[in-house]
């Protein structure tokens, strides 16, 4: 199985906690979805097996409209064997979520939405100078659920200086209120070069606390999984069944396609991303050439990835699959590095190897890096 990522970077207002590098006006979406068509048949031959996860994501993907939608489909199908138990994944904003385009997300086969909800505080909205407002967010999980979508995911950004542990526990009474199965919820990080970074750095805003991030990380866990919605990655939570499937094919090494500007493509061996620049993009289409840069991933690249994705999971690294893909020596170098980690009690032992220890989830990149050969 396979999967196909369409990155649309289209924005209606860039929030503080991104660096959109890039932002194509809305009149040039005819001619950007034209040369989406023209990659996707360009790239035909880059995947074999069936494609079983389809995501539109962005940028705000939800501002194509049917046709365009109807058009990248009918590509798709036409240059790639499309499973029929596809899973079809949008991402949208809810200031973009009517009965409308929902009856039409509907219609054209989109069975999951993942929705940019962030916060129903509409201070820490506002920090974020996020497009839409709380009453937006509400509206839109009402119509969604009428219009009969019920694997829906929301992002939910915890740890800015106006949320209070009662308003995070708000949020999440919302979700579970709305039924809502899968939950991605993300500490606000402060990037460098960012309207955020600069407003900090000459104090017109306040910075974020670490302390209440990693407090609220735990609360979010707890309250969560107190409501049958458990942590199957760091930053993700589903219901039994509702897990994201696209992800999880990330997380597992699985090839996947990326279509659009800056998107990556990984196919087990090699990994490659297409040129940032939506107007390069655009010309390269024209001229019908693809436009990416290639890295060829040597075995111990491909293990260091192997472990940064896998301590991400619950489910942690299999010491025999180890032993299978890579060898003897990335065995031994593996189990060392583990015992140890162990005994410092920052991973715990599965049935086919280790996994974070709950204590350590916000160290995992660190900790992953422990084993990195290099």
């Amino acid at each position: 199985m396979a999967g196909i990522y369409i990155h649309i970077p289209f924005c209606k207002k860039a929030c503080h906690y991104c660096n959109f590098h890039f932002s194509t006006q809305i009149q040039h979406i005819e001619a950007f979805v034209e040369s989406l068509i023209k990659e996707i048949h360009l790239q035909k031959n880059y995947l074999t097996d069936p494609i079983k996860t389809l995501y539109l994501g962005g940028g705000t993907p939800s501002l194509l409209k049917e046709h365009h939608l109807n058009s990248l489909l009918e590509a798709l199908h036409t240059n790639f064997n499309i499973a029929s138990n596809l899973e079809f994944t949008l991402e949208a904003n809810p200031d973009d979520i009517n009965t409308i385009s929902a009856k039409n997300w509907k219609k054209i086969g989109i069975n999951r939405l993942s929705i940019g909800i962030q916060s129903f505080n509409q201070q820490s909205l506002a920090w974020m100078n996020r497009a839409h407002h709380t009453d937006q967010s509400h509206k839109a999980l009402q119509i969604v659920s009428e219009e009969g979508f019920s694997n829906i995911s929301t992002d939910l950004i915890y740890g800015t200086p106006h949320l209070t542990d009662d308003d995070l526990l708000k949020d999440i009474e919302f979700l579970v209120n709305y039924k809502v199965p899968h939950v991605s919820c993300y500490a606000l990080t402060v990037e460098e070069k960012t309207a955020l970074h600069d407003f900090i750095q000459k104090n017109k805003m306040q910075d974020v606390d670490p302390t209440q991030q990693a407090r609220q990380f735990e609360l979010v866990i707890k309250s969560l999984a107190a409501k049958d919605i458990f942590q199957y990655e760091i930053s993700n939570f589903s219901k039994k069944g509702f897990e994201s499937k696209h992800n999880s094919n990330y997380w597992q090494g699985i090839p996947y396609l990326g279509l659009g500007p800056s998107a990556h493509s990984f196919n087990g061996h090699s990994r490659q991303w297409n040129i940032a620049n939506n107007a390069l993009y655009m010309h390269s289409m024209e001229l019908g050439k693809l436009n990416f840069e290639l890295e060829n991933l040597p075995l111990a690249t491909q293990y260091n990835e192997y472990m940064m994705t896998s301590l991400r999971q619950m489910a942690g690294f299999d010491l025999s699959k180890i032993k299978e893909k890579f060898g003897d020596s990335f065995y031994l170098h593996t189990k060392n590095i583990s015992e140890n980690l162990l005994e410092k009690k920052q991973l715990q032992k599965t049935e086919k190897g280790f996994a974070l220890h709950l204590s350590a989830f916000f160290f995992a990149d660190g900790i992953a890096s422990d084993f990195f050969i290099i």
